[in-house]
């Protein structure tokens, strides 16, 4: 039973991926590698970050049911760097839009479901009892499917010469949400 369980995980996590990489066009573009080298840049980014934010933001040592508000907004502001490196990927890779796009969040949304996600429920879900986290860590997967590509999209507009002035603002805004997300959420 416990085998049923880790498969209907895994399957919930990862084929969507899967689906979304077939049917979006960049298996005929061959652009395995391209995402790949976009998972590469994720890497380097997040590790990037986490020397920013081990350097410059010490733990709070403040009281129990204390919140640091401006300290949290400070270390969420470092996940601009996210946005820095979707728009590195999408300036390294040459052709269409939508394909810059896809190329770039699926290689940043991958590799962020295998950073984070795959050891948990390669672990977890094996278990001998069945727990809910399981289900919720594969749809928040997917979540995070979305989100990537919704987050690469803004940055492809902002970075778009022809946007017109009006549609500045609003993208911008998109953009400030797409940063403070995890910030907002909490």
């Amino acid at each position: 039973m416990t085998l049923f369980h880790f498969g209907n995980c895994f399957a919930l996590a990862y084929f969507p991926y899967f689906i979304t990489y077939k049917c979006s066009g960049l298996s005929e573009y061959n652009a395995f590698w391209r995402c790949v080298q976009a998972g590469a840049t994720y890497l380097f980014v997040q590790l990037c970050k986490m020397l920013f934010l081990a350097t410059f933001f010490p733990t709070w040592e403040g009281g129990a049911g204390v919140y640091d508000f401006v300290g949290e907004f400070m270390k969420a502001t470092v996940d601009l760097a996210d946005l820095l490196g979707l728009h590195l990927v999408m300036s390294r890779n040459a052709g269409k839009g939508e394909y810059k796009i896809m190329v770039a969040a699926m290689g940043w949304s991958t590799a962020e479901l295998v950073m984070s996600r795959c050891i948990p429920l390669w672990v977890g879900a094996r278990g001998i009892e069945f727990d809910w986290k399981y289900i919720q860590m594969s749809f928040d997967s997917n979540i995070s499917l979305v989100h990537y590509i919704a987050m690469a999209a803004v940055v492809w507009m902002f970075t778009r010469y022809d946007l017109p002035k009006s549609f500045r603002l609003p993208v911008t805004v998109l953009l400030g949400l797409c940063v403070y997300k995890a910030f907002l959420m909490e």
